[in-house]
């Protein structure tokens, strides 16, 4: 079965899910479930599960749909990276042109697909991933416009200084009230991202689960906007991270700070929890701070110059 870009991807994204233990063996799998998870349509879904079932990771039972094969485990399952096509590098392409300036705000889709040597589905596949990351939108009447992100070290630290306002404000919020169910569901995913996902989960993974605590604990505001606000700010730091080299071992420093905030809110320590969140960000920031690494790469030339 040959297999469009936005199919592939998704096709990875259910790998994913079930090598981290999300799909559990033998579970059934809701295609509209599945399309509304990743904000597309149910035709790539059913195409990706196909292309899953070919080779052997869900088995297929008539007129009741999909499931995940009870033969794999959560040790062994999941199609390894190299077993699904690499589709990413003409997205990451596109991407990688925007961040550097090579290509203008305003776009044609022919420009596009003449730049990049595409199809119109193989563009159409990019650019529904580039809208779905919240960096590209559709011009009315013709064209496309491609978003403000964060592409200089400047923007990268604003948006970590707005986020150590508005995240541990949230906390503080006299709406803000606990939810059990994302308390516990953000400690499974870090307990379990300390215990294997760490060591073998993708970058891109890994990232979006962090973005997923923060954007998970700002819903308890009962504010929306604070939620829409750091939505829109992760949409923008999202490409300059992908970028970067993934810390591994400081993931794990990371999933144990998100932890003991968790333990601070379940106790009901919310101010402690406030505070500790606005140290946490600090710290982040102060890791991956692009002006940080420069600074640190001038002065490591400046004491080579002078041995």
């Amino acid at each position: 079965m040959r297999s469009s870009q936005l199919t592939t991807n998704i096709a990875k994204e259910i790998a994913q899910l079930i090598r981290s233990g999300d799909l559990k063996p033998e579970e059934h799998l809701s295609t509209q479930g599945l399309a509304d998870k990743f904000g597309v349509s149910r035709s790539p879904v059913r195409e990706a599960m196909q292309v899953l079932f070919e080779q052997g990771l869900l088995e297929q039972k008539p007129n009741r749909g999909f499931f995940v094969s009870a033969t794999v485990t959560i040790e062994e399952n999941g199609a390894p990276d190299d077993q699904l096509p690499e589709t990413m590098s003409d997205y990451h392409r596109l991407a990688e042109d925007w961040l550097t300036d090579r290509i203008p705000a305003d776009v044609t889709e022919q420009m596009l697909r003449e730049r990049y040597d595409l199809t119109k589905a193989q563009l159409n596949d990019i650019l529904v991933r580039a809208t779905r990351e919240g960096w590209a939108e559709r011009k009315q009447g013709y064209g496309w416009r491609l978003l403000p992100v964060a592409k200089t070290a400047e923007a990268f630290e604003q948006i970590y200084r707005f986020r150590m306002l508005i995240e541990p404000a949230a906390m503080l919020e006299p709406t803000f009230a606990l939810d059990r169910k994302i308390i516990e569901e953000q400690r499974r995913i870090q307990e379990r991202m300390l215990a294997t996902d760490i060591r073998n989960l993708p970058a891109e993974r890994l990232l979006y689960n962090g973005s997923l605590f923060h954007e998970e604990l700002i819903k308890m505001s009962g504010n929306p906007f604070f939620h829409i606000s750091l939505v829109r700010v992760n949409r923008m730091r999202r490409l300059l991270e992908y970028r970067s080299n993934v810390d591994r071992d400081r993931l794990h420093v990371q999933c144990q700070e998100h932890l003991a905030i968790l333990s601070l809110l379940e106790k009901g320590e919310i101010v402690e929890a406030s505070y500790a969140m606005r140290r946490h960000l600090g710290g982040a920031l102060s890791r991956k701070s692009p002006l940080q690494w420069s600074q640190e790469a001038a002065e490591s030339r400046r004491a080579e110059l002078v041995k």
